[in-house]
């Protein structure tokens, strides 16, 4: 099987992650998309815990059908996030698999910069997707551009993010009460 690999810190996952993971479902040679939402961000970034991320991130691939899931790999490996590493490890749990690694326009002039990249490139193929006001846009298209930490800052201000983020993800966001979200009004 296929499958690519869509890491990030999905603090929270928001249509635009649920878009470009259907964007690559529907356009790259892949079988399935496995969300990775990172255990621990390489850069001391403030994220949510992990397990409140994964859940957000399995109500975005639910949306997706049965070819998109949530791997917990980066929650299994443990400490910073780094890509080469969990590609490896994913190969070695899952060798009848072949990987692919998503990547936004917008980070492609960082790749090099990456742990391991040089084998990162050697290991696995890249699907790029395109990003708002990025260079390298496959076919001119580009994903909207929706910010996570404008979400973030909309729902602790009591804004509404609907057309943002998917109703379930909001729903869950305001049950546990994440963010600071105060329901708009």
């Amino acid at each position: 099987m296929r499958v690519a690999l869509f890491g990030g810190s999905f603090n929270p996952p928001h249509l635009g992650h649920e878009l470009a993971a259907l964007y690559a479902l529907e356009t790259a040679e892949v079988d399935e998309l496995w969300f990775v939402p990172c255990f621990k961000h390489p850069f001391e970034k403030a994220l949510l815990p992990f397990e409140d991320r994964y859940r957000m991130c399995e109500l975005a691939a639910r949306a997706l059908g049965n070819r998109a899931r949530v791997s917990d790999i980066e929650q299994a490996l443990g400490d910073e996030s780094r890509t080469l590493r969990t590609v490896r490890a994913l190969e070695a749990r899952h060798p009848e698999h072949r990987f692919a690694v998503m990547i936004g326009a917008d980070l492609l002039p960082e790749v090099d910069s990456w742990y391991g990249a040089a084998e990162l490139r050697r290991e696995v193929p890249f699907i790029v997707i395109g990003r708002s006001g990025a260079a390298g846009s496959p076919h001119g298209i580009q994903m909207p551009a929706i910010s996570s930490t404008e979400i973030r800052r909309a729902l602790a201000a009591g804004k509404p993010v609907s057309g943002l983020v998917s109703r379930a993800i909001v729903d869950y966001i305001y049950a546990r009460g994440l963010f600071g979200a105060r329901e708009p009004g």
